[in-house]
């Protein structure tokens, strides 16, 4: 079978013979279907996905002066606001043999601001989708059976939000029926193992007062996770991104990175060593030979030499950690001066922070020339530092943010 968009419906056509069928059509003016078709490996079904149009606003703005005229010109973009209807999918499954479409109650997906990662089970008994709901404080993964029928595998709920653009992992273990998922649920971002068909947790995979950063590699056939973690070294800056190792039922934790600094590391090709090289921006790159196994050094390879660039009068930046308003949270921050900087003199200070939740904004690499430098050298101390509600710390610290 081949399925495909007709104006407004759609069509199935036999690959063998070319006849053509017609899925019944609800489509209009305010419902369409993609060019989107997730098929069962069997054949026996298809899902679709049918989006409601959402509301069109125009923001306006003057263009005071258009080349091609003396007199301003009113100029709009389209951009949504708060409480306008945004577009809205929805799967639809269809019965290909009978070819008619198999309801599907939305009550565990009423309000979507995405709906995505449709897949087939193997075995063609269900497909799951993934449902972030409009205000980010419920995040689903929902099985739908070939009959209809619905239910949450995963069901991810929070008070404040849940950061699905950079705290969002979802993978899928077929062999063993299992889902890696990543949540903030205990106040840090970390790692549990679901059973895929109960939808109840077998075990949180990382646990402790650090972060999970990302996932590197999965390997099903080892039951072991490659990851990046955050503050897991808990006298070196929380920020600062290290290497790990960890079984899937939680055991065997293994940090593979050890310098006090933020590393990156290349596997070899057999992932029995690694190359690991750290640094700060205060302490220039090392270059580490370390074994994959136990996190072991084998030998250091390199260490980067500065004093060519110390010897231009260069400012080496100071790293700080001050508290907080609270007096209590700890605050992370770098401090950049010219290469002029005279003790003696005083200096108008420019405080550089950004605010922005989805992220964290200070350097923690070193490098020979950083952007705060060039606004120094005109005469000032420039401060740069991360504070409540920015991202990378504990789920308390980024929820500082909400609303706020």
């Amino acid at each position: 079978w081949q399925a495909f968009l007709r104006g407004d419906n759609v069509y199935l056509r036999e690959l063998d013979g070319g006849k053509e069928y017609r899925l019944p059509k609800d489509a209009s003016e305010e419902v369409f279907y993609r060019s989107d078709f997730h098929w069962s490996p069997d054949s026996r079904r298809l899902v679709a996905i049918r989006t409601n149009r959402g509301d069109d606003r125009k923001v306006y703005f003057v263009e005071s002066s258009p080349k091609d005229q003396l007199q301003p010109r009113l100029q709009s973009y389209d951009y949504r606001k708060p409480g306008d209807r945004i577009p809205q999918d929805r799967p639809v499954l269809f019965d290909v043999a009978e070819r008619e479409e198999i309801t599907i109650s939305d009550d565990l997906f009423p309000n979507p601001w995405s709906l995505n990662r449709i897949r087939w089970a193997e075995d063609s008994s269900h497909f799951t989708f993934l449902y972030n709901q409009r205000g980010h404080q419920v995040l689903r993964v929902i099985a739908v059976d070939t009959e209809g029928n619905a239910r949450a595998v995963v069901d991810e709920r929070n008070d404040t939000f849940i950061t699905y653009s950079s705290k969002l992992y979802l993978e899928f273990v077929d062999e063993a029926d299992e889902i890696i998922w990543m949540s903030e649920r205990d106040g840090w971002n970390h790692l549990y193992l679901y059973d895929a068909r109960s939808g109840g947790v077998k075990n949180q995979i990382t646990k402790g007062p650090w972060v999970v950063r990302r996932v590197e590699e999965v390997d099903e056939e080892k039951r072991q996770i490659w990851f990046q973690a955050g503050g897991i070294h808990p006298h070196q800056d929380p920020y600062y991104v290290h290497h790990c190792r960890v079984n899937f039922d939680g055991t065997g934790l293994t940090i593979l990175t050890e310098g006090d600094g933020t590393h990156r590391v290349e596997y070899s090709p057999d992932r029995q060593t690694l190359i690991d090289e750290w640094s700060r921006v205060d302490h220039p790159p090392v270059t580490e030979l370390r074994r994959a196994e136990d996190g072991s050094l084998v030998c250091v390879l390199e260490e980067a030499d500065w004093s060519r660039l110390l010897a231009t009068g260069w400012q080496i930046p100071e790293r700080f950690c001050a508290k907080g308003r609270d007096g209590k949270t700890d605050i992370y921050g770098v401090i950049y001066r010219p290469t002029t900087f005279d003790p003696k003199k005083k200096y108008a200070i420019i405080e550089e922070i950004y605010a922005g939740p989805h992220s964290a904004f200070v350097p923690k690499g070193f490098r020979a020339y950083a952007k705060a430098q060039s606004m120094s050298e005109l005469g000032f101390i420039l401060v740069r530092m991360d504070g409540m509600g920015t991202s990378h710390r504990s789920k308390a610290f980024h929820d500082v943010c909400w609303k706020n």
